[in-house]
């Protein structure tokens, strides 16, 4: 029986250290864009470079991950891209709709696609909208992996929560400044930052309901490292983690 808890324990590690590759290769996307506007290097170069690696990494795991101990790995990261996906569509209605009544600058999708296939000199067309908005949504898919792997199941109210902080980021990093909005789009006017808010809004209770719906055996990397900590703390070897 001790040998059994102890394989249990082992197969619970390999999960918590390959929800660590996960969150840090689903982290690289959202933060590209933020990296290009404080300078560091063009949006095009950083997506050769860091973006089509990170989604070719998560795309092995995934892939790996389909069956055996790992399966819990892959569900989450699934259930996280719907979820994502979802709650980016929620986001773009109201995004859209804050636009046409003057509440943002311009379309920021478009943006992307001229900044990912280097066209700032000459606009957008069809094929730099097309990367901007498949850019922008797997931000949001990339932002449904990072919630589903580190909150499990969570709840709609969490969900509300983490899209209200992730709509907080996006206001007061240098993407606000490069925009010339300043510091929470104030310099635009209240309608930015009530944009902004509600879009996010919107994207965190449809990315919570999602995945409270989906991921009902998903496990909350924060439970476990908690778990692990505890069992380190205590010295039983029959300690098995909780599901």
């Amino acid at each position: 029986m001790q040998k059994q808890e102890m394989v249990i324990m082992k197969s619970d590690l390999k999960n918590i250290s390959l929800s660590f590759v996960v969150l840090l290769a689903a982290g690289i996307s959202p933060n590209l864009f933020v990296a290009a506007q404080a300078g560091y290097a063009n949006l095009s170069d950083l997506a050769v470079y860091f973006l089509i690696p990170s989604i070719i990494i998560l795309g092995i795991i995934y892939g790996l991950s389909i069956r055996g101990e790992l399966k819990e790995i892959n569900l989450q990261i699934r259930n996280g891209i719907i979820a994502g996906l979802i709650g980016t569509v929620g986001l773009e209605v109201v995004r859209e709709t804050g636009f046409q009544l003057g509440g943002m600058p311009g379309e920021m999708p478009k943006l992307l696609g001229v900044l990912l296939l280097d066209r700032f000199a000459l606009g957008p067309n069809f094929l730099s909208n097309v990367a901007g908005y498949a850019y922008h949504f797997w931000n949001g898919a990339a932002f449904g992996i990072i919630y589903s792997i580190l909150l499990g199941r969570g709840h709609i109210w969490i969900g509300i929560i983490y899209g209200i902080l992730v709509g907080i980021g996006f206001m007061v990093s240098p993407v606000s400044i490069a925009l010339g909005v300043g510091y929470f789009g104030l310099d635009f006017g209240w309608g930015f930052p009530i944009t902004v808010t509600l879009a996010h809004i919107s994207y965190g209770s449809l990315l919570g309901l999602v995945i409270f719906r989906l991921n009902k055996g998903g496990f909350s990397l924060f439970s476990r490292i908690i778990s692990f900590y505890q069992f380190i703390r205590s010295g039983d070897s029959t300690y098995v983690f909780e599901k």
